[in-house]
């Protein structure tokens, strides 16, 4: 990784298939978003959905001690109201990017994870963190507001505890956060990248069509009334079978079922 603050791209291999990193890379500053850093990490998370062989996409924090710290305050002590507009911007951008890809995209979280960090993660379809993980977002402390994917997290932990999260710039540990439903996974110390490449074999083990399939589906779910996103299933559904891959996994799993099992094997 370069001393400079950047968006680092990677290709990984996990159960045979292939994924995307996309790493904040400011450690010294403990990934510090600048509005030039939102920018990079938007292109990389693009150009890694755009790869059609990709199966997800890893966002993560180099250095270990923060996924994101939150907005770079140096850059954001200098705004005026249209300069401001440019900045959030960025992160807006980095933001939609993230909901945009065609794949999952997995918040891998270590340390902290506040304020535009956070919206970063709300971002993420899910998010996986360790033990070390620490959860706010202290903007009002800084004289402004909670903006942008902080919208996401009254779904995510629930309205009177987003409220209490912006209102009082408190922060959390990930066992809370686990409680809540702001992460999806807790890791043990030293097995954060274990419980994440388990959490990616699953994906790699589904139909890479069906995923993304699936993907598409859930952002109509999210901005459709319950009956109409129900309906919404129905062509996506029927259009699966245009292709052959439904009818060779069917077949494989009743293959399964009817190869006779060996003699003791219901035993315990």
């Amino acid at each position: 990784m370069s001393s400079a603050p950047a968006a680092h791209r990677a290709v990984r291999e996990i159960a045979g298939a292939r994924f995307g990193w996309a790493t904040i890379d400011n450690p010294a500053r403990l990934n510090a978003l600048s509005g030039a850093l939102c920018r990079a990490l938007a292109e990389a998370v693009a150009a890694l959905g755009a790869d059609p062989g990709i199966r997800a996409v890893v966002v993560a924090g180099a250095g270990g001690r923060a996924f994101a710290g939150g907005a770079d305050i140096g850059e954001m002590a200098g705004l005026d109201p249209a300069s401001a507009t440019a900045f959030i911007g960025s992160l807006r951008g980095a933001c939609a990017a993230i909901r945009a890809a065609p794949v999952p995209v997995v918040a891998r979280i270590s340390g902290y994870c506040l304020g535009g960090g956070l919206e970063i993660a709300a971002a993420c379809d899910f998010r996986i963190a360790d033990e070390s993980a620490v959860f706010g977002m202290p903007e009002a402390r800084l004289g402004v507001p909670s903006v942008i994917d902080a919208a996401l997290l009254p779904d995510l932990i629930g309205w009177g505890r987003a409220r209490m999260m912006v209102y009082t710039g408190e922060t959390i540990g990930a066992r809370e956060a686990l409680e809540w439903g702001l992460i999806e996974r807790l890791a043990p110390p030293g097995a954060l990248d274990a419980a994440l490449e388990r959490a990616l074999a699953g994906i790699a083990a589904c139909d890479p069509g069906a995923v993304r399939a699936q993907k598409a589906l859930i952002r109509e779910w999210e901005r459709l009334p319950r009956d109409r996103a129900a309906e919404a299933g129905i062509p996506v559904f029927a259009k699966a079978f245009a292709g052959p891959e439904p009818r060779r996994r069917m077949r494989a799993f009743l293959d399964r079922r009817r190869k006779p099992r060996p003699p003791g094997a219901d035993r315990r």
